[in-house]
């Protein structure tokens, strides 16, 4: 019986020693192990104008670690965070920009790193479904416009001379009237509803939150009517006082004229 016992021996030593033998076969070997950074770089660059999203981003891993605390590191990062935004992936591109930022604040490259965050929240592009149901971002959470908004903001401030600048301007504008028309958008559903006191409160609040925006003229329609709605006449005056002076040929005057949603947006794609 001890015999027995014994002879298994070397043959589980066999299958131990063939099973480690495949495991290693089973390995892989990382194909960037002789590369210099330069060429990681390169790579991670084709692969990203390739639309290649996923392999760029673990080229660009790679050489922050093997680039550690050099500029080419740091293009690494940044690139890496617009390789999440193109995969859509807007949480790791946020991170990473978060990252970025809090480690190099001296970097010739935050001005970028504000822009790109700022795209990244900006996400106006709704695909097929914006094309069918006319949705904008005024329509939406306003949570990322905001957030988008500051990124800009600090980027024209700090960085008035940066190519990037003009277009954040613009884009600054492009989310104030999306949230003041986001105001009315609410403020137009109270009403039809006949939650006259929300339709006013929001209304005011398109008003005096937000200046010299489009969305302003239909807010003062939708303010007078509202407090006509609520036995108010000369809060109503007051406000068809003001949409008369501001906008004399406003289609929202006259006793006959309805709120509703403009036919078309007033907003454009990018």
């Amino acid at each position: 019986m001890l015999r027995a016992k014994l002879s298994t021996v070397p043959a589980l030593a066999l299958a131990a020693g063939l099973s480690l033998l495949a495991g290693c076969a089973t390995e892989k070997k990382d194909p960037t192990a002789g590369w210099s950074p330069n060429r990681i770089y390169s790579e991670a660059k084709d692969e990203l104008n390739a639309n290649n999203f996923d392999k760029a981003v673990g080229l660009y891993e790679k050489l922050e670690g093997r680039a550690a605390g050099t500029p080419l590191a740091q293009q690494a990062q940044v690139e890496k965070a617009y390789a999440h935004y193109k995969a859509d992936e807007p949480a790791q591109a946020i991170a990473t920009l978060d990252r970025f930022m809090k480690l190099h604040p001296a970097s010739p490259a935050y001005d970028y790193a504000l822009y790109l965050k700022g795209l990244v929240n900006f996400n106006d592009n709704l695909g097929v479904l914006s094309f069918l149901t006319r949705q904008d971002l005024s329509e939406r959470d306003q949570k990322a416009a905001k957030e988008s908004f500051e990124s800009f903001k600090e980027l024209v401030t700090r960085f008035p001379d940066s190519k990037y600048t003009p277009d954040a301007a613009s884009r600054m504008t492009y989310i104030v009237n999306a949230l003041a028309q986001y105001e009315v958008h609410v403020a137009r559903h109270y009403f039809t509803r006949g939650a006259y006191v929300a339709a006013a409160n929001r209304a005011q609040a398109a008003i005096t939150e937000y200046q010299n925006v489009p969305a302003a003229e239909e807010a003062l329609s939708i303010l007078a009517r509202s407090y006509d709605a609520l036995n108010l006449p000369a809060l109503a005056e007051d406000a068809r006082r003001v949409l008369k002076s501001n906008y004399p040929n406003s289609t929202y005057l006259g006793e006959n004229a309805a709120i509703k949603a403009p036919k078309d947006p007033w907003w454009k794609l990018w």
